[in-house]
């Protein structure tokens, strides 16, 4: 078979992993091909995410490369059975790769935590808030369709109660995307799912300072083992996936430490009356009335 020219983030990030364990463990390409009973390219391949690997030559490399049995193992032996088929795929031909990536990473993590600094988080925003934005940056009227009709088909995951965690700045709230009503609904429904026990939502307020600023938005995607976590950052020409553990390691500080400077949570069981401080909540429903 014909090595793909375009690998899922996905298979890139198993053959990322399997580059990494057999460079530790001092095998080379040769070596690990013996083991297939395949050449050097073959494994090139694989680590390249070009390539599957079979079920029993994934055991015999990860055995080999010194990988105990365990999460790590566990988790890397599931990430080759998985195909990465899904609801994503009905999108592909509106949605580019990136997208569904990252709507196969959201079905495949134990837990989500994201900083936005100027928008509601698409897995948290309205139908006419997500067609807003996106007809800000395309005037294609089905592309936007499709567009958003992929957004809100992602919101399913939060479905699963996946542990979601939403650092948002008050910037993303009182930037006017449409008009009242649709920002209006959007602070509402912001309230509405705050109050699910697997949402954890935040605001960090203008006076707890710059911050946020340096941080710029990203997504942390959980896995069942540290070792398969992933950063995503989303920049205006580009998307990166990151799963260096070092470079993980500073997001999840960051992460921290945002979440530390920003007000408290919603709190599903109190109204915003009955706090003597200013909350998350209180901080939402003071910028609706603002509208």
């Amino acid at each position: 078979m014909a090595p793909r020219t375009s690998p899922s983030e996905r298979q890139r990030r198993l053959g990322a992993e399997l580059r990494k364990l057999r460079t530790h463990a001092g095998l080379s390409g040769d070596e690990a091909g013996v083991l297939l009973d395949a050449d050097r390219t073959r494994i090139s391949h694989i680590e390249a995410g070009r390539a599957d690997v079979p079920r029993n030559g994934l055991h015999s490399l990860l055995r080999a490369y010194g990988c105990p049995e365990g999460p790590l193992f566990d988790g890397l032996m599931a990430m080759a059975q998985d195909r990465g088929k899904g609801w994503w795929d009905d999108h592909r031909s509106v949605m580019g790769r990136a997208a569904r990536d990252v709507a196969e990473l959201e079905s495949r993590s134990t837990r989500i935590r994201i900083h936005e600094p100027l928008f509601v988080p698409g897995l948290l925003q309205t139908p006419d808030y997500a067609h807003a934005v996106i007809s800000a940056v395309e005037d294609d009227s089905e592309l936007v369709a499709g567009y958003v009709k992929f957004r809100l088909a992602r919101q399913r995951i939060l479905s699963s109660m996946v542990a979601y965690h939403a650092v948002i700045h008050e910037s993303a709230l009182r930037v006017r995307v449409g008009d009242g009503k649709i920002m209006r609904k959007q602070l509402l429904r912001l309230i509405e799912v705050a109050r699910w026990p697997n949402v954890t939502l935040q605001i960090f307020p203008f006076e707890a300072g710059p911050y946020a600023a340096f941080s710029r938005p990203f997504i942390l995607f959980g896995s069942s083992t540290p070792e398969l976590d992933t950063v995503y950052l989303e920049h205006p020409l580009d998307t990166v996936f990151l799963g260096d553990r070092d470079r993980i390691d500073e997001y999840d500080r960051m992460f921290e430490r945002l979440s530390a400077l920003a007000l408290g949570p919603v709190d599903p069981e109190s109204a915003p009356e009955s706090h003597e401080g200013q909350d998350s909540l209180s901080l939402i429903q003071h910028i609706m009335y603002e509208l």
